[in-house]
């Protein structure tokens, strides 16, 4: 789908005319963010633009939103924390600042966490990994009143609901639940690992920094994991995941 191109400021025209009523095309913007890579970097991609770095926090710092000086009109929110974390820092922002736009920003997103981001008012879901100008364009649409969402995690979503006649019998959830699913699909104890990994949407590389491997393997693996469970892509892995492997703090999944 082609974007247009936006303009958010107010060209002078050539005629007289008054311009008191032209809003200022500054937009002020917060970043929260933990990692300071990931904040250097968008205040960089934001030089230039219309959106002025007004305030940055750490998402993990609860006592930064009383503090801020200024109200911003868009908030950018680092979104690779744990679900919680994130959407009780939106929380924060709404109530502080009822009109504020907000971007959350990670490696990638589940169906779960977008879901439960627009209800807790989030208004765009962007990619990390996005080109600057990509970025850029996002963070304009959504200041128009436009909602972001990565074509990549609807296009997953897509193929979730699409029916899959080639399961293989290991994938009935209905007759076989747990660690059981788990033994007869073959899964080894890493690949078990990397699948609880895929549960909380976790991209590879962040996968092979966990567990202290390549990329390259990683990816040896998922593709292992997809064809043993029958999944056709990492969410339908993640769902399946989710209804088999025990829930942080549970039992052990070393099969």
């Amino acid at each position: 789908m082609t974007v247009p191109t936006l303009t958010l400021v107010h060209e002078r025209s050539s005629q007289s005319e008054d311009t008191s009523g032209i809003p200022d095309p500054t937009i002020r913007t917060a970043l929260v963010c933990d990692s300071p890579l990931l904040r250097s970097g968008l205040q960089r991609i934001l030089q230039g633009t219309s959106f002025v770095p007004a305030e940055a926090a750490s998402a993990a710092d609860a006592a930064w939103l009383p503090h801020w000086t200024v109200e911003p009109a868009l908030v950018i929110v680092e979104s690779n924390r744990s679900k919680g974390d994130v959407l009780r820092v939106v929380k924060q922002v709404k109530e502080q600042f009822p009109d504020v736009r907000i971007i959350a920003l990670a490696d990638w997103f589940d169906l779960d966490f977008l879901l439960k981001g627009h209800e807790t008012g989030i208004n765009g879901f962007c990619l990390a990994a996005s080109a600057p100008g990509v970025l850029i364009k996002s963070f304009e649409l959504v200041m128009l009143g436009e909602s972001i969402v990565p074509s990549a995690v609807l296009l997953s979503g897509a193929m979730d609901a699409a029916p899959d006649q080639d399961r293989p019998c290991c994938d009935n959830g209905a007759e076989e639940s747990g660690l059981s699913d788990l033994r007869a699909c073959g899964l080894s104890a890493r690949e078990t690992q990397i699948l609880d990994c895929l549960r909380e949407g976790s991209p590879n590389k962040v996968i092979a920094r966990k567990l202290d491997i390549t990329e390259a393997t990683i990816k040896v693996h998922v593709k292992a994991i997809l064809r043993k469970i029958g999944a056709s892509n990492r969410t339908q892995a993640a769902m399946w995941a989710s209804q088999r492997l025990p829930r942080r703090g549970g039992a052990s999944a070393n099969v």
